[in-house]
C-alpha cells in the first residue's frame, strides 16, 4: 500500500466517524426536547391543583399598582429585579403579592416598590400574624344547684354558660350577661345566614357544629384562582394552598365558632347564640396560631367572591390582631364592606390603650368594622382588655367562655377573641329577623342597644356591653 492510497483511506474514516458523531447528537438533541414539548401541554390543562411548588417561598411584600395597570405590565416589572406575581387580590383593584427569588429583605425590597412612585401607590411586607396571647386566669366554683330556667335549652351545659344566662354562679353578677333567653323569644337563628370565621379552621365534624357548618351549594362552582388554581371549598376556604382544607388543628378557630353557632335545643354540649346558622370556616392560623396578611386577605378575597356568587355571608369574625398596621389588609376589609358584610374584630389581649397604641385589624377606622372588649362575670372590663374610648366599640362576655374544641370535646378560653365571636353572633341574630339590614344599620342597632356601664366609661365608645334583646327590639 502506498502512503498517498493510506492517507485516503485515514481521511474517509474520519469523515465518517464525524458524520456518525452529528448524527447521534442530532438523535440526543431530539430525546431531549421531546420531555420538554410534554411538560409544557401538561401545564395547559384545567382546573389546576391549588399548590405552590416546593421552590417558592411565601410572598415577601403586599404592592399596590396604580390603577389602569395589567397584571402583564406589573409581571413585566417585577420580571426586572428577579420577583414573581405570586397572586393578584381581585377584590382590590391593583393589589399584587409578589415573591422575591433573592430572598432578599422584606423591608428592603417594599422600600425598592415603594420608590417606583410612577407605578405604585404603596408597598409593604408580608407581615406575620399570631393569636394574642390566652389569659390563664381560673375562677372556682360555687356548686350551688340553680333550676334550669324557663325557656332555656336542653344542653347539659348550658348552665356553664354565664355570658348568655347569668344567675350569679361562680361568683358572677346576676344578669350580666347578653340577654340570650329572651332573645331567643324572638329568633333563635337562620340557616339562611352565613358568618365566616376567619381564624385557625374550624372542625367541621365536631357534633355540637356539624349541623350548622357551611357547605357550597351544588350549583356553584368550585372556587377558582387564576394564579393559585382551583380549591375544593366544600366547606370553607384554606389559605394555605399547598393543603386546601380548613380542618382546626390549633382549637382557637373551633372555640369561637361554637360561640357563634353550635346547634342548640340538642341535648349535646352548649348553645350557640344562634341555634340555627351558617359557618364558614376560614383558615389563615396554622396548627401554632401564626399566618400572614397575605393569607388573611387571600381568605377575605375568597369570602368577597362567594358573596358576590349568591352566597349570604354577612359577617366575618375575626379573633386576632397585630400591633402592624397593614394598608393591604384595610383595603381588603374595606372591600368586603362594600360587598355588604361587617367586620367584627378582637381589641387584644395586652391591657393597653388602643387609642394610644394601635391594635390591627380593630383599629381599622373603617365603616364596616367594630371593635371589641372583653368583659368579665362580674360586668368589669377582663384585666387583660385593651380599651379605648375613640377605638373600641362594644365590650361583651370573655372571660371564663366554655365552648366547642377539637375532637368533640369542650374547653373554657378567656380573651377579646371570646368576646368578638358573642358580638358577630348577635349581629348574625338579628339578620335572621331582618335578612334585609345593611351593615350601616347593623352596625349602628349594635352599638346603639347595649347595657350602659358606668366603668366602661372613657373605655369604649359606647360605654357599653351587648344585648341580644334589645338588638332585636325587645
Amino acid at each position: 500500500m502506498n502512503r498517498s492510497n493510506f492517507w485516503v483511506r485515514i481521511m474517509i474514516v474520519a469523515i465518517v466517524v464525524t458524520f456518525a458523531a452529528v448524527l447521534g447528537q442530532i438523535q440526543r438533541w431530539r430525546t431531549s426536547l421531546r420531555p420538554v414539548i410534554q411538560e409544557t401541554s401538561q401545564l395547559d390543562k384545567k382546573p389546576r391543583r391549588p399548590k405552590r411548588p416546593r421552590q417558592e417561598s411565601e410572598p415577601e411584600v403586599l404592592v399596590r399598582f396604580k390603577p389602569g395597570m395589567t397584571v402583564d405590565e406589573i409581571r413585566a416589572i417585577a420580571a426586572r429585579t428577579n420577583d414573581r406575581v405570586e397572586d393578584e387580590i381581585e377584590s382590590v383593584e391593583g393589589l399584587i403579592a409578589i415573591d422575591d427569588l433573592d430572598n432578599a429583605d422584606p423591608t428592603a425590597v417594599s422600600e425598592s416598590y415603594a420608590a417606583m412612585s410612577d407605578y405604585v401607590v404603596y408597598a409593604e411586607p408580608n407581615f406575620e400574624i399570631r393569636l394574642d396571647p390566652q389569659p390563664n386566669e381560673g375562677f372556682t366554683k360555687d356548686l350551688v344547684y340553680r333550676e334550669r330556667p324557663i325557656g332555656a335549652p336542653n344542653d347539659p351545659q348550658f348552665a356553664e354558660q354565664w355570658a348568655l344566662n347569668n344567675l350569679g354562679q361562680d361568683g358572677g353578677k346576676d344578669r350580666a350577661d347578653i340577654d340570650a333567653l329572651k332573645a331567643w323569644l324572638t329568633t333563635q337563628g337562620s340557616q339562611k345566614v352565613v358568618v365566616a370565621v376567619l381564624d385557625s379552621g374550624v372542625d367541621y365534624t365536631h357534633k355540637d357544629l356539624v349541623s350548622n357548618i357551611w357547605l357550597r351549594p351544588e350549583n356553584l362552582p368550585q372556587y377558582t384562582d387564576d394564579e393559585l388554581g382551583t380549591f375544593d371549598d366544600t366547606r370553607g376556604f384554606d389559605a394555605d394552598a399547598t393543603i386546601g382544607d380548613p380542618m382546626d388543628d390549633n382549637g382557637h378557630g373551633t372555640h369561637c365558632a361554637g360561640v357563634i353557632g353550635a346547634e342548640g335545643d340538642n341535648n349535646e354540649g352548649i348553645a350557640g347564640i344562634n341555634w340555627k346558622v351558617q359557618i364558614m370556616p376560614l383558615k389563615f392560623l396554622g396548627r401554632g396560631g401564626f399566618g400572614s396578611t397575605k393569607n388573611a386577605i387571600e381568605a377575605i378575597n375568597y369570602t368577597i367572591d362567594r358573596k358576590k356568587k349568591g352566597v349570604n355571608v354577612r359577617i366575618i369574625s375575626a379573633s386576632w390582631g397585630s400591633t402592624s398596621r397593614s394598608k393591604a389588609l384595610e383595603d381588603a376589609i374595606r372591600a368586603a364592606g362594600d360587598a355588604g358584610i361587617l367586620f367584627v374584630a378582637a381589641a387584644g389581649n395586652s391591657s393597653t390603650d388602643n387609642d394610644k397604641r394601635p391594635h390591627y385589624p380593630s383599629n381599622y377606622n373603617l365603616p364596616n368594622v367594630i371593635s371589641v372588649a372583653a368583659l368579665d362575670r362580674t360586668d368589669s372590663l377582663a384585666s387583660f382588655s385593651n380599651y379605648g374610648a375613640k377605638t373600641v366599640h362594644i365590650a361583651a362576655p370573655g372571660k371564663d367562655i366554655i365552648s366547642t374544641w377539637l375532637n368533640d370535646d369542650y374547653r373554657s378560653a378567656s380573651g377579646t377573641s371570646m368576646a368578638t365571636p358573642h358580638v358577630a353572633g348577635v349581629a348574625a341574630l338579628m339578620l335572621s329577623k331582618s335578612p334585609n339590614m345593611s351593615v350601616e344599620k347593623l352596625r349602628e342597632r349594635l352599638l346603639s342597644s347595649v347595657d350602659k356601664i358606668d366603668t366602661l366609661n372613657g373605655r369604649t365608645v359606647s360605654a357599653g356591653r351587648l344585648n341580644a334583646a334589645k338588638a332585636l327590639g325587645k
